[in-house]
């Protein structure tokens, strides 16, 4: 495919030839952006069939524009989702892979203030195309972050931990002592509500699959600070509530599957209690039984970090980034990743795709 058709990118091609005096150019040079390697897309489908590796040519740095060399940047399932075109909101193909990440500025356009070569930034809110070595765009798209915040953190902090963040703080007050339910817990938002919950005095009840491994994945979620972890199968009884020791009836809880183990998570919820969901991964519906609405008062909510982000919240999203990194900075957030070379994009976008048994997430390096 010739570049002129990805004009959408903001791709430039140099001049082939030139048919003014190189004077006419003196007082106002084109700042270029390095060539660059990006996974492409023409069009959507399986991730493993239309994605590519291609070399980009250079990009006009604009005068409020900021060239942003790619330290890292996660394969998130949502990343994934928008390739095979099933997300909700997904960019105008061809296009460049990935949406969150961290890199270093590489250059600056001449209006640009607040940001010099070298320091660290995240797209803020997240931004399509960030797997490529070099990313130019405005401005008021990058968040200045700490240099010392680890560079696998930065890249991943905005989509999971966020998310895990804002689900703890935007559907009920929540006090110390009190309890939430999730389940789900295996996973990276899982693992962080455990872990920012805890930081705030919060019990949690977590809920993970009956697999091999179960044991060790108990013991791992309790590290993290979980207070009690249920296989699915320890939750077959009539009265889950009695499972409990010392803790409160949740009022909050939290379905990223669906199906039977969103049940069991509204078991567990006290009267007027709310489940928010905001995954489906068993890809089955959610079946509430008549009594918990009429008899519970139960509320179901949904929970979608990109609207959120794209509400008149989104400028509040940068100071929450902030306080995730100085947790992450603390040791007091983490969650398992797999830091692999760029070049090796396929090897772990088979991981990704679960092509290669249970995977940590994978994180590409530039």
């Amino acid at each position: 495919m010739a570049f002129t058709s990805w004009s959408h990118l903001r791709l430039r091609l140099p001049h082939l030839a030139r048919t003014q005096p190189l004077t006419v150019r003196a007082f106002s040079a084109t700042v270029m952006s390095p060539p660059s390697k990006a996974v492409v897309y023409d069009r959507q489908g399986p991730p493993d069939s239309v994605t590519r590796v291609v070399e980009l040519p250079p990009v006009e740095v604009k005068e409020n524009d900021v060239c942003i060399k790619m330290l890292a940047s996660p394969i998130n399932p949502s990343d994934i989702n928008r390739i095979e075109g099933v997300y909700p909101v997904r960019p105008q193909v061809p296009a460049v892979g990935g949406y969150e990440g961290v890199g270093e500025v590489f250059s600056v356009g001449s209006a640009v203030k607040g940001l010099l070569p070298g320091d660290w930034v995240i797209p803020s809110p997240p931004s399509s195309g960030t797997w490529q070595t070099y990313v130019v765009k405005d401005q008021s798209v990058w968040h200045k972050i700490n240099k010392e915040s680890p560079m696998e953190y930065a890249a991943t902090i905005t989509v999971n931990p966020l998310t895990a963040l804002r689900m703890l703080e935007d559907f009920i007050t929540l006090n110390p002592g009190d309890a939430i339910v999730q389940n789900g817990a295996t996973s990276i938002v899982g693992q962080c509500i455990i872990q920012l919950a805890q930081y705030r005095g919060i019990h949690s009840i977590n809920i993970i699959r009956d697999r091999a491994g179960s044991d060790e994945a108990k013991e791992k979620l309790k590290n993290l600070g979980a207070d009690e972890v249920f296989t699915e199968s320890q939750l077959e009884v009539k009265n889950v509530k009695g499972l409990l020791t010392n803790l409160p009836e949740p009022a909050l809880g939290f379905n990223c599957v669906g199906g039977n183990a969103a049940s069991l998570v509204l078991k567990f919820l006290r009267q007027s209690g709310t489940m928010v969901t905001y995954g489906g991964m068993s890809k089955k519906p959610i079946t509430v039984s008549t009594s918990s609405f009429i008899f519970k008062d139960l509320s179901l909510r949904g929970f979608w970090l990109q609207k959120w982000m794209s509400s008149d919240k989104a400028n509040e999203c940068r100071p929450m980034i902030d306080y995730l990194l100085d947790r992450a900075r603390e040791g007091k957030l983490k969650y398992e990743m797999e830091l692999v070379p760029f070049n090796d994009f396929h090897t772990a976008l088979d991981k990704a795709l679960g092509k290669l048994g249970s995977q940590p997430k994978q994180v590409l390096t530039f």
